[in-house]
């Protein structure tokens, strides 16, 4: 049974950090691609982040490049997702997913977490 469970969510104010972490088991994580993905409220599913299975390439959407980092521990089998000044807008549950070859920007992944909330306010 494959099984990815997102920690590390929480309450920040804006401009302040979070990290969030999401052990993999149950399938070959080696061989996966990596994705972050989040919910706001009312909104659609949206991409935030990737990473290739070999750490070669990373993919940021707009609205966090330069803020987010994505990385990954194949030893560990663990995805990362390093967040920087914080926005009331990144406000949202954030998920992981696996999929079996490159990163893509939609939903199409194969294996999603449950999910963990993130809440940036004053």
């Amino acid at each position: 049974q494959v099984q990815l469970v997102e920690s590390g969510g929480g309450w920040v104010q804006p401009g302040g950090p979070l990290r969030l972490s999401c052990p993999a088991s149950g399938l070959t994580f080696g061989s996966c691609a990596m994705g972050w993905f989040r919910r706001a409220p009312g909104n659609e599913r949206e991409f935030v982040a990737g990473i290739t299975w070999n750490s070669y390439s990373t993919y940021y959407a707009d609205s966090v490049k330069g803020r987010f980092t994505v990385s990954r521990d194949n030893a560990k089998n663990t995805v990362y997702l390093q967040m920087n000044s914080l926005k009331p807008e990144d406000t949202a549950v954030y998920y992981c997913a696996a999929r079996f070859g490159g990163i893509l920007t939609t939903t199409n992944y194969n294996y999603w977490g449950q999910g963990t909330q993130v809440t940036v306010s004053s």
